[in-house]
């Protein structure tokens, strides 16, 4: 897509006003979602707010409805107003003070994902002023980054409401490239309740730490057998579903039997693959031999499971009109499919067709002096106004 290279200063302004506000997914991001709301109200857009149940936090979902007023239909422009943590990040800025450097503007979320945020903001004239055949919806979410915890209220809540689009672009940073596929994400805490003794009585005691352990050997053998014999999709950069433990906490001194363990993991499964097999089998195995074991050793032992975030995988197909638009408007018929996740697939089994395009490289989220080049935020534009006129009337 050939664009004019200069980002236009209103996306750019957007940007920045949204990465002022510190969202990070520990705070609440009730002060960037209600000033968006009270520049879509001055331009005569209502929004929806749907709170998580602190209050503290909230999705916002406008529609600029068509020229006769009609609200179904049409596009959803998504994104996640949540960033990630700056702690222990070497910065070279102040990451809520974004700066234009070289081409690029930096802050943290810049990239991931208010940049695409901004820039449909800019975009809101240009929808109101046109005159559509088909809506524009504003799609914004709380805790994604935490394991896409917003979303799932927000598409209940259009469900209960009845309001049901075409299709939805998430605007995740793919150097505005197509994302047609993404794996599914599954996280669970395990608890290993063992009992503590000095360490001198072993036989008095039951150590939880060594039992977690088993348990976290077992699992990294479901993830090499994952490896080994798939099912495998080429067309991830990572052809087959992982499995790995990512967080563990146990025991408080060297001389005492540790009573506790827990721990953390994931799963990312290829579309298609049934997360809760893989479950089952390490819940089979934590109750069916682990834990007999543990009781015979003290009869107060247990092994507790709980899930803590899940969210489904994407797979877009071809022949769904918002795919093809998309291709039509990027001029890009690539299959790429990626290891992470996003809300693309809870829009997906909304009954919402849904694929990714979107701002900036993935390889800068997260990081340290993250940025989106501003060449990238011209290109958003000038394809997010495409979007707009093709829901024009003829």
């Amino acid at each position: 897509m050939s664009v004019d290279r200069a980002a236009p200063q209103a996306a750019v302004d957007w940007i920045q006003r949204l990465v002022s506000i510190d969202t990070t997914s520990r705070n609440s991001n009730l002060g960037l979602i209600e000033m968006v709301r009270d520049e879509l109200r001055h331009a005569g857009i209502e929004s929806h707010l749907s709170h998580d149940t602190s209050g503290a936090k909230a999705n916002l979902y406008a529609t600029v409805p068509a020229a006769d007023g009609s609200t179904q239909g049409g596009i959803v422009l998504s994104g996640h107003t949540d960033v990630v943590p700056v702690d222990g990040q070497d910065w070279d800025s102040d990451p809520f003070r974004p700066e234009v450097r070289d081409g690029k503007l930096y802050g943290r979320g810049t990239c991931d994902m208010k940049g695409y945020i901004g820039t449909a903001l800019a975009l809101l004239p240009r929808m109101t002023g046109t005159d559509l055949k088909k809506p524009v919806h504003f799609a914004l979410s709380y805790d994604e980054e935490v394991g896409c915890v917003g979303a799932p209220l927000m598409l209940a809540e259009l469900k209960a409401r009845g309001v049901r689009p075409d299709g939805c672009i998430v605007g995740e940073p793919t150097s505005m490239r197509v994302i047609v596929a993404h794996k599914g994400i599954n996280v669970w805490r395990c608890c290993v309740r063992g009992h503590a003794a000095h360490s001198s009585l072993t036989p008095k005691g039951l150590n939880a730490i060594e039992y977690a352990a088993q348990l976290i050997c077992f699992i990294r053998e479901l993830a090499d057998h994952m490896r080994a014999a798939g099912p495998f999709d080429e067309a991830f950069d990572v052809p087959f579903s992982t499995a790995q433990v990512g967080t563990i906490q146990g025991g408080i001194a060297v001389n005492t039997i540790p009573g506790l363990c827990q721990f953390e993991f994931e799963h990312r499964n290829l579309p298609g693959a049934d997360p809760e097999q893989f479950y089952a089998r390490i819940q089979s195995y934590a109750q069916d031999t682990l834990l007999p074991r543990m009781r015979r050793e003290h009869p107060d032992a247990a092994i507790e499971l709980t899930s803590l975030a899940s969210a489904p995988s994407l797979d877009a197909s071809e022949q769904a009109a918002i795919t093809q638009l998309v291709r039509a408007l990027t001029a890009d018929t690539a299959h790429r499919k990626v290891a992470y996740g996003t809300e693309a697939g809870q829009f997906q089994q909304a009954g919402i067709p849904a694929v990714i395009c979107g701002p900036g490289d993935i390889q800068q989220a997260h990081r340290a002096n993250e940025f989106v080049a501003l060449e990238q935020v011209a290109q958003c534009h000038a394809f997010l106004s495409n979007v707009i006129d093709s829901l024009a009337q003829p």
